[in-house]
């Protein structure tokens, strides 16, 4: 008899809720909190990029917390292998959570709302392409290996869409790496938002709010 695998790390993730009900809902957004933090502290930005009155009842927002408060040990920018199990733990969470919104509906609109960390999981979850997704908002990020010159090719995006903002003194997410992937993506089809905010450190600033509530508004007036 075989030994069963390892359980990946996040696997019994916890989910924190706000919004509409699952069933009510038209589009799910996921939250992705950065390290050292928690799913109901980012669940705090719902409130800065949901669109109108209207849309409080239209959306539900969804932010798992990650074991130990971090979806991965190193930085980003580290050999991917440094990075597991914890990376597909998380990648693997995130499939979780769509698979089960989507459970009775798998048209149903999906959007990844992540910063930091969880912006860096977020783009990096659009890149790998398990799960189509509408669009990505990515506070302070980047796609997550050493080199993104040699990973592996990224699939066709188009229809989805993508916003990335980062300063040019944040002191975790090096500019170049944030406006490269920006490149990636957009190569692939995405249709890629991407600001550089001179003298901004690792922080979030509403004009990226506003450009996501934006992008979340024509999401849902083309639901109807």
């Amino acid at each position: 008899m075989s030994e069963a695998s390892p359980q990946l790390p996040h696997t019994n993730a916890p989910v924190y809720q706000a919004g509409a009900a699952l069933d009510d809902a038209d589009l799910f957004v996921i939250m992705l909190h950065g390290r050292g933090t928690t799913g109901e502290n980012i669940l705090g930005l719902a409130g800065e990029i949901v669109p109108n009155e209207e849309a409080l009842s239209r959306i539900a927002w969804l932010a798992p917390q990650a074991s130990g408060g971090s979806w991965y040990p190193y930085p980003f920018l580290y050999p991917l292998a440094q990075n597991e199990p914890w990376l597909s733990g998380a990648l693997a969470a995130i499939d979780r959570l769509i698979d089960h919104v989507r459970s009775d509906a798998p048209d149903r609109a999906v959007v990844i709302v992540g910063f930091s960390q969880g912006a860096c999981l977020a783009l990096e979850y659009l890149a790998r392409g398990s799960r189509p997704v509408s669009g990505v908002a990515a506070f302070s990020g980047g796609l997550i290996g050493p080199s993104l010159t040699d990973r592996q090719p990224i699939g066709d995006l188009t229809g989805s869409w993508v916003f990335i903002g980062c300063g040019d003194k944040d002191g975790h997410i090096p500019i170049g790496v944030a406006e490269q992937s920006g490149r990636l993506l957009a190569d692939a089809g995405a249709a890629v938002d991407f600001r550089r905010y001179e003298g901004m450190g690792h922080t979030i600033v509403e004009d990226e709010t506003a450009a996501v509530r934006a992008r979340i508004g024509q999401l849902l007036a083309g639901i109807g």
